[in-house]
């Protein structure tokens, strides 16, 4: 059984169960996720993850009636179908609750891909010592991180790298791209806005990339859109005529780009390994108060991916109250354009992708899993 509770963990579970299907052709999964994993199951989620994909302290009170009934669901379904293994896919609030549920009736917990309590949060390593058995992680620090609370985890690969690498292997010519996305063929160089897969995150940051995107008329801009969030959801938030959504084509609108507007996540180090110069950015609810707070939080003193595996600012990071369009704008212009800051960025991808490595990491998590079941 896998638990994954957003987009990205769809679809970094849909690998690691086809590869565990190539290995054990009769294996059998039930899962909480989303399209992709059903496509690979053969079945519809249990729960799909659009239901479990809140975030933000009123937007899970709001929703804490169906969260809590969520959790009882998925409590049941593991008691009731018993799998030989239980793996949670990052989404701690939720799935530290199912570990401790699972380990206390007897059945073998295991995490793909870790939550980032390097950066907040640390107190939870005691639960992932105490419920998980095996950690693989898909960030190479990682490893350093938990030998210093004596736990023992594998750094198996980042799954971005072979995903990244498959879509460019399968790039659609330039004009093809344009016309099947209905964006003119007029010269003007493209810029990506990457707003992030929630609508809460939608809601807080697309409206700022619009007011940069209208300072900047000789570029087209252009929206990677999330699969589970509709066109009509885009249009009531992007007050700007003409606006192109992209739906399921991300890396090839980020390939294509000459640079990104990146809400913090995931998609900033999908940015990088395109090799895509871009300016990261999270609003949040915007306020100076919840950014100093933060900053007393976090223990680490980068968000962004590419800056904390190169361990340096490679990328801009431009947070709540620093997240307006007089800075993005200052952030933004030379990385148009031949200049030091674009070529910094580019530097700093290389140095990305050589720490990252080449391991698969659907493929070797698997084969991991699969040894620990059968040997």
């Amino acid at each position: 059984m896998l638990v994954a509770g957003e987009a990205s963990g769809d679809l970094h579970a849909s690998n690691l169960m086809a590869s565990l299907k190539r290995l054990d052709p009769l294996a059998d999964f039930r899962f909480l996720g989303g399209d992709l994993m059903a496509k690979v199951a053969g079945k519809k989620p249990e729960i799909h993850y659009d239901r479990l994909n809140v975030m933000g302290f009123s937007e899970v009170l709001r929703n804490l009636p169906e969260i809590l009934g969520n959790l009882r669901k998925a409590k049941n379904i593991i008691k009731e179908y018993r799998p030989d293994l239980l793996i949670l896919v990052d989404y701690p609030g939720f799935n530290l609750k199912l570990a401790k549920f699972a380990r206390n009736i007897g059945i073998r917990v295991d995490y793909f891909i870790s939550p980032k309590l390097w950066a907040w949060k640390e107190w939870r390593v005691q639960a992932i010592k105490k419920y998980v058995t095996r950690l693989y992680s898909i960030l190479p620090f990682e490893e350093a991180f938990y030998k210093r609370h004596g736990y023992e985890v594998t750094y198996v690969g980042n799954p971005s790298v072979q995903e990244i690498d498959h879509a460019l292997g399968h790039l659609p010519p330039l004009k093809h791209f344009l016309e099947r996305q209905g964006i003119p063929e007029d010269g003007k160089p493209i810029v990506a806005l990457l707003p992030g897969s929630r609508k809460s995150e939608i809601r807080n940051n697309l409206p700022i990339m619009i007011e940069v995107a209208k300072k900047f008329p000789d570029y087209t801009f252009a929206v990677a859109a999330a699969p589970s969030v509709g066109e009509k959801f885009y249009r009531e938030i992007a007050a700007m005529p003409g606006l192109h959504l992209v739906f399921g084509a991300t890396p090839v609108l980020l390939k294509y780009a000459r640079a990104a507007l990146v809400t913090s996540g995931t998609a900033t180090l999908e940015t990088a390994l395109i090799g895509t110069p871009q300016v990261v950015l999270y609003r949040g609810n915007g306020s100076r108060i919840t950014y100093k707070i933060m900053e007393k939080i976090l223990k680490v003193k980068y968000v962004s991916l590419p800056n904390l595996i190169a361990a340096n600012e490679v990328v801009p990071e431009l947070l709540m109250h620093n997240c307006n369009p007089e800075n993005i704008t200052r952030e933004l212009s030379p990385l148009l354009q031949s200049s030091p800051n674009r070529d910094w960025q580019i530097a700093g991808y290389k140095k990305i992708r050589r720490k990252l490595g080449n391991s698969i990491a659907a493929d070797f998590t698997a084969d991991l899993i699969h040894d620990s079941l059968t040997s």
